[in-house]
């Protein structure tokens, strides 16, 4: 419910009607009695009379529209200069901005916009008003004994002056504001809501304000308290004791004084045209300061807008023809900015000006949001026919008009004019589906845009609106059925008009249905593969079911009235022009296995009846060319792969015709899938003329090689592989093209068994044999040539190798570009069945790596063996990849043999650097003193740690044990000596040493030191602690008593650890370790002799130079 401040109610559904409509007969006097609505009368009356009765209609027309144009024109200037309220959208506009975009809009002069403006700020103002609606509140305070309330608002609105003056009046401050402010017919109260915290009301009131600079929305919320009997009282007291002291405060009161409850104020300033928010109540005191929220909707509304500016015409229709307008503008503005890209569909989204004077005018009007809805629908319908308006936009709206269905009611009007305008849509969709051929191509722009058209028509069948306002019975499976049809059918019409004949010569008549074939072919493709799945998606009508059925139809007649022309006159250039007619309708009638349903037969079932008569014709011809173009086409043969088309065809062009003369009769058997075979026996005489073939081929091979370099030869017998392969896989699949087996028993009561193999099956072995032993041949040839290019090469790169001028890329680039041209050569043009079926690639790999292997073993030790082998190494990559080639040639399975896992171990040995060896020498080292057993030479003790807190690796020489006597008095005087190795890991720490132990074999040493070095130092390749136990003499050379070789890996605190929650490991135990002395063995170490091969490398010599004076100081090789 309601209430207006002229004292009627509305109910929600009258906030539907255009407001002109429910102003009542007052209002309606009032303006026809104002002075301007009598001058607009004057004006009209005096406009008509000045009209001649001969006016031609299309003035007359265009003069109505520039009348009613200028009527929204000052719709919306009049919406302007009496705006209420901050815009809803957050940019805002000032009334220039306003005034500037409606004048581009409705391509208004300046002159005439100041005219209208005038005249717009002379009329009479609308009485402003601010409707409210109270809708609920929520924790509101509770006042009664009950611990609940019975609340009721009062509404009122308040200007400055009247507010002070009430103040002042008052002779001490109190609670109520509204009721001590104005008098009560301006003061609006709701309903009284019985014993609830949580009262809804859904109230709606109309309050009239002069000014909203000086103007203040008030609303106060009270509980109302009835007189109650003693009876009563007695009761809540018995039933609720706690609420005695509230009956004890409510006796204190006046009798019958409500209480309050909160307030809320706000100045119409600060609002918004509409607002829908929820205010916490305000207190008078704060003794309760938490007194609950309401839930307000606020909208500024006109009350006695000037009816002559649109002459009397409803705010809807205003509304529907502003829209309209604006967008008109924007997608003309939008063509003219997307013009060299073409134009782009609108996706229903104006811009800030244009968005913001619609709803300032819906809001000054109380349009509903239904109302608003149901414009835009109208207007976007139209606009969806005339211009390019994205259908998405519609179905928005659909579903819009669907929600608002369900909670509010239309005027009669506008449900006849809702009614009429979907009825209509309908009807233009259907129309554009007849035409979907045309208006909606199969590209993959214009699918989903007849996608989504079909979706708006059955969303447009599936709402409440349309189902209510269109009573007769709409089948939209059924209409689209009917459109399809009509469309169809006509569509054929217009394809046959097209192609028809322009004079009566059968030749070309038979052109012409050809080519109408040919479209009705693509057409049933498209309907196939593209459309059908949309319209299946979208309405669950199966198109091409339906369209093929009718072409069915259509085409199956046409067939057989020009056919009947030929009768009797068939000659070969006729028979010619009716094979790919025939072709085509081959397919067509192929297709009839997607169709869904499966009713009558259908007219094209035995269509190849009526083609009988050219049937003998065609097979002529397919024979009497053939031997004499396989003769032409060899003479002409370069014996060069053809590069035509996007992937290269790798026979040569007398296969090619070749082939396109033995298969004509194959070809033309498949494609004519005749189902009534005639005798076929003389398909025997393919095998002689590919038997003729390879004599011919093999003299053009030897004419063609006589003056040719060795490499063009090589390149022509891969091609000539390529052709024999052909022929070989035509003659394999011949008996099955031939239908060998139908032939034998068509033929069983005229030969015998042995004479029908004798014939066929025989000539076709010997044919392939001999193919197979040409085949071989030639890839015997190629193999040979390839493996001695190889291996000179490999060869080639040896005598480089003492000076390294080249890198080893640079050194193996000559084999590898060889063979990657050769072998991509072979991979592009020679096929796949003679690229691997005959073995070419096994040999010449396994030939490969037998030449790599010699010449990595006839390599004397010298300074360029390592440089020479990374050569190696790097070609036997390059190899594997050319011979895999990616998974396409050998399997790798096939490529890792023996010989090929012992010549990369050998060459991976080779290859290493003087760094990369002196790891590997002392990871050996440390392997050896973990399986080294026994304490033949004695032991040394350690305590060994690393501290990650500091970098610091600690190791404490504890003592040794059962030394050997060095000294001529059966005694030592040891010392140990500690070196971190390698020493390019190592190179700025120094080496540790103990003090002298003199005269002691089993010496305490009990000294400790620190190495700062880095975790990962430590945990590099070959890292270890070097343990030297020297004996020391004063004027020859220490006397070597073992060494010992601790990995830094195993000592606590370098290996991976879990630390605390920082990352941070806590400092580890260290460890005590029991190293046994060992002795090298002289010249019994290979890395060794190939680190002293390198002469050139100071590091190389130096740890060599080391290592064999340890071997000269050991007593290994002395035993």
């Amino acid at each position: 419910m309601m209430t207006s401040q002229d004292g009627f109610s509305r109910t929600e559904d009258d906030l539907l009607q255009p407001p002109d409509q429910t102003r009542g007969s007052t209002w309606n006097r009032q303006r026809q009695s104002s002075p301007a609505c009598k001058l607009g009368m004057t004006r009209k009356e005096k406009d008509t009379r000045d009209f001649k009765e001969n006016e031609n209609p299309e003035e007359k027309e265009k003069r109505h529209k520039e009348q009613e144009l200028k009527s929204l024109y000052k719709e919306l200037l009049y919406t302007i200069t009496h705006k209420l309220g901050k815009p809803a959208s957050a940019e805002v506009f000032t009334d220039n901005q306003l005034h500037q975009y409606i004048r581009e809009a409705f391509s208004m002069a300046v002159d005439e916009h100041q005219h209208l403006t005038e005249r717009v700020q002379n009329t009479k103002p609308p009485v402003y008003c601010l409707m409210a609606t109270v809708k609920e509140a929520k924790g509101i305070l509770g006042k009664d004994v009950s611990g609940f309330s019975d609340p009721y608002c009062l509404l009122t609105i308040l200007e400055d002056e009247k507010e002070s003056r009430t103040r002042q009046s008052r002779p001490k401050p109190r609670k109520a504001v509204v009721k001590d402010a104005v008098s009560d017919e301006k003061v609006y109260t709701t309903d009284t809501k019985k014993q609830t915290l949580n009262p809804i009301w859904n109230q709606t009131f109309v309050l009239e304000f002069e000014d909203t600079a000086v103007a203040s929305f008030h609303i106060e919320m009270w509980d109302k308290d009835e007189e109650l009997s003693l009876a009563q009282k007695l009761e809540e007291i018995r039933t609720n004791f706690h609420g005695l002291r509230r009956m004890i405060k409510d006796a204190k009161k006046e009798k019958g004084q409500d209480d309050y409850l909160g307030s809320i104020v706000l100045r119409l300033e600060d609002l918004h045209c509409t607002e829908d928010n929820w205010y916490v109540l305000e207190p008078r005191t704060e003794t309760y300061p938490d007194r609950g929220q309401c839930h307000l909707q606020l909208k500024f509304i006109h009350k006695e807008r000037d009816g002559t500016l649109s002459a009397g015409r409803s705010a809807y229709v205003n509304y529907c023809g502003i829209l309209l307008q604006f967008v008109q503008s924007h997608i003309s503005k939008q063509q003219v900015i997307h013009l060299p890209q073409g134009s782009v569909p609108w996706k229903g989204e104006l811009c800030g000006e244009g968005q913001t004077l619609l709803d300032l005018y819906a809001t000054q009007c109380n349009l509903s949001p239904f109302l608003q809805d149901l414009a835009k629908w109208m207007a976007y319908s139209k606009l969806y026919q005339s211009l390019e308006v994205d259908s998405s936009v519609l179905l928005q709206q659909l579903t819009s008009i669907e929600y608002h269905w369900h909670q509010q009611d239309l005027p009669y009007q506008q449900k006849q004019e809702l009614g009429e305008s979907l009825h209509g849509f309908l009807q233009y969709g259907l129309c554009l589906v007849a035409k979907y051929r045309d208006i909606f191509p199969p590209t993959q722009d214009a699918t989903p845009r007849l996608h989504r058209l079909l979706r708006i028509l059955s969303q447009v069948c599936k709402t409440q609106a349309f189902q209510k306002l269109n009573a007769a019975q709409f089948d939209l499976h059924d209409e689209v059925n009917k459109a399809v049809h009509s469309g169809t059918q006509e569509w054929f019409a217009i394809k046959k008009g097209l192609y028809q004949p322009m004079t009566k010569d059968l030749t070309e008549t038979v052109s012409a249905l050809s080519r109408l074939v040919g479209e009705v072919q693509q057409d049933i493709k498209h309907n196939k593969d593209i459309w059908n799945r949309v319209f299946v998606s979208a309405v669950q009508v199966d198109v091409f079911t339906v369209v093929y059925q009718k072409l069915d139809f259509l085409l199956a007649g046409e067939v057989r009235d020009t056919l009947s022309l030929l009768e009797g006159e068939m000659e070969q250039n006729l028979a010619n022009s009716l094979f790919p007619l025939y072709l085509s309708l081959q397919v067509i009638h192929k297709d009839k296995a997607f169709l869904q349903k499966r009713g009558k037969l259908l007219e094209l079932t035995n269509f190849h009846e009526g083609f009988r008569e050219a049937l003998p014709y065609w097979l002529n011809k397919a024979f009497s060319t053939t031997q004499d173009r396989v003769e032409r086409a060899v003479q002409v043969d370069q014996l060069q792969p053809l590069q035509s088309g996007p992937v290269p065809i790798k026979h040569s062009s007398s296969a090619v015709d070749l082939v396109t003369c033995v298969q004509p009769i194959c070809q033309l058997w498949e494609q004519l899938s005749w189902p009534d075979p005639e005798e076929a026996f003389m398909l025997m005489d393919v095998c002689k003329i590919v038997m003729n073939y390879c004599r011919i081929l093999k003299e053009r091979v030897r004419e063609l090689s006589e003056n040719s370099d060795p490499g063009r030869a090589v390149n022509m017998l891969c091609v000539v592989v390529n052709d024999l392969e052909h022929l070989r896989s035509v003659l394999i699949r011949l008996p099955q093209q031939l239908n060998w087996a139908g032939l034998r028993e068509r033929t069983l009561h005229v030969i015998g068994d042995p004479q029908f193999h004798s014939v066929l099956p025989s000539q076709l072995l010997h044919a392939q044999g001999v193919l197979n032993k040409e085949i071989r041949s030639a890839l015997e040839t190629v193999g040979r040539k390839l493996n001695s290019d190889i291996a000179m090469y490999v060869r080639s790169m040896s005598t480089r190798c003492r000076i390294p001028s080249k890198s080893t890329e640079e050194a193996v680039v000559p084999l590898i570009k060889y063979l990657e041209r050769e072998l991509q050569y072979m991979n592009e043009n020679l096929v796949q069945e003679n690229f691997n079926r005959y073995s070419l690639l096994t040999p010449l790999w396994t030939n490969s790596i037998r030449t790599l292997y010699q010449v990595a073993t006839q390599q004397k030790q010298e300074d360029g063996l390592m440089v020479f082998c990374q050569r190696l190494q790097f070609t036997l990559q390059c190899l594997e990849q050319c011979f895999h080639a990616e998974g396409n040639g050998l399997p790798l399975d096939t490529l890792h043999v023996d010989s090929y896992k012992i010549l990369k171990a050998h060459l991976t040995h080779n290859s290493l650097n003087c760094q990369q060896l002196i790891e590997k020498f002392l990871d050996r080292k440390v392997w050896e003193q973990k399986v080294y057993s026994g304490e033949k030479y004695g032991a040394v003790t350690l305590l060994a740690s690393y501290r990650r807190s500091d970098h610091r690796l600690r190791v404490e020489v504890l003592n040794a044990a059962n030394l050997q006597p060095m000294d001529s008095n059966g005694s030592s005087d040891p010392f140990v000596q500690l070196r971190l190795e390698p020493g390019h890991v190592f190179s700025e720490v120094e080496p540790r040493t103990t003090q002298i132990k003199n005269c002691d074999l089993n010496p305490l040493f009990d000294e400790a030191f620190e190495f700062l070095v880095s975790v990962e130092q430590c945990q590099a390749a070959g890292a270890c602690l070097v343990v030297t136990v020297l004996d020391y003499d004063t004027l020859t050379t220490d006397d070597f008593e073992g060494e010992a070789f601790l990995a830094l890996k195993a000592v606590p605190g370098v290996g991976g650890g879990s630390g605390d929650r920082e990352g941070h490991q806590p400092d580890p135990s260290p460890a005590q370790i029991r190293l046994p002395l060992m002795h090298p063995k002289p010249n019994d170490d290979s890395i060794l002799k190939l680190l002293e091969s390198r002469r050139g490398e100071r590091e190389a010599q130096l740890f060599v130079k080391k290592r064999r004076q340890r071997e000269r100081q050991s007593q290994e090789g002395k035993q």
